[in-house]
């Protein structure tokens, strides 16, 4: 979960899933809740992580293309 979708019934429903939801509360919340600022920051690093390998692979299918267009 990110902020987009910190929303009651969201963060309501992980919670009957057993989930803990460490999104924090948007600014302009009336009730705001505690969250875990340290998980958070881990789960954007992992965000990131899946991010990058994404992009590599994404070249390397562009490289492999290219690679089978010029052999023909």
């Amino acid at each position: 979960m990110d902020r987009a979708c910190e929303g009651d019934e969201t963060r309501q429903r992980a919670l009957d899933l057993g989930r803990l939801p460490v999104v924090p509360p948007k600014r302009n919340r009336l009730t705001p809740w505690e969250y875990d600022r340290a998980l958070y920051r881990r789960r954007n690093e992992v965000e990131r992580l899946f991010r990058r390998l994404l992009d590599v692979m994404f070249i390397g299918f562009i490289h492999f293309a290219l690679i089978v267009e010029r052999l023909r």
